[in-house]
């Protein structure tokens, strides 16, 4: 049996706080928040797994600009590499808004704990560099373009704006500072974020007066958290950006098998 939406003064605070946590952390992680939102609105205002996405990528699309600008008055982004992957994560956050209509809510929960898993994992292994630059040639160009694409899926199916693959891909894979990584990606999420939500208003699947409202408080949390996102020492950061994917995924999976044995 599904517990009853809250409604009142409850559901409202409810919206703000999860937009607060979400916001907070985008800008400390550079991950658009999405990746805490869509627990958030889960379990503290009942929404479906597919609704909590789609309100949540909606969210995204301020979140990302401020927290953007923020990293770009700090000289923490880099356009160029943003714009090469951006191209290929519009297209992929088309495909999955697409694949989003069509899993079913079953499939939708375990892909996005997964998710959260092997990222975790990634983040606990990988010691992040502060001051590395990215170099541009055509493997590396190839290889933004193939993140792009994976991080626009992820966008559109999972409504995490795909930051938390692209942050953890970026200094792994690419050897980018972590600063600039997150800067980066969410640069990258603002096309992305936009393009999926658009896309999902059209079909009819985002709580919009919700999404508002929880935007609007992440937009107001973003900037502190990009001065702690600069506080904080690479490794640290990188552990407790861990630490939040498995706390997260671990909550998703009590509420998923308690839904299975009702």
């Amino acid at each position: 049996m599904t517990a009853a939406r809250p409604t009142g003064a409850w559901y409202w605070s409810a919206l703000v706080l999860t937009g607060v946590i979400g916001g907070l952390l985008s800008g400390l992680f550079g991950v658009g928040g999405g990746i805490v939102m869509v627990p958030l609105l889960i379990s503290l205002v009942r929404m479906d797994q597919r609704r909590a996405a789609t309100t949540s990528l909606a969210a995204i699309v301020p979140t990302s600009i401020v927290g953007s600008l923020t990293y770009l008055a700090n000289g923490h982004i880099d356009l160029i590499a943003g714009a090469i992957i951006a191209a290929g994560a519009v297209v992929g956050a088309l495909i999955g808004s697409n694949l989003l209509q069509r899993i079913p809510l079953f499939w939708l929960r375990w892909l996005f704990i997964a998710l959260l898993i092997v990222v975790a994992a990634r983040m606990l292994v990988v010691e992040p560099e502060r001051g590395a630059a990215l170099e541009l040639n055509w493997i590396v160009v190839l290889g933004y373009l193939t993140l792009g694409l994976t991080m626009g899926i992820a966008s559109g199916l999972f409504g995490i704006g795909g930051g938390v693959i692209a942050v953890p891909a970026l200094v792994a894979v690419f050897g980018v500072s972590d600063l600039i990584a997150k800067g980066t990606s969410l640069l990258v999420l603002v096309p992305t974020s936009i393009v999926g939500t658009v896309a999902n208003l059209r079909a009819g699947l985002v709580d919009l007066p919700a999404g508002l409202v929880v935007g609007a408080a992440a937009t107001v949390a973003a900037v502190p958290g990009v001065a702690l996102a600069v506080l904080i020492p690479p490794r640290l950061s990188s552990i407790l950006f861990a630490v939040l994917l498995i706390l997260a995924a671990g909550q998703l999976t009590v509420k998923a098998l308690r839904t299975k044995r009702a």
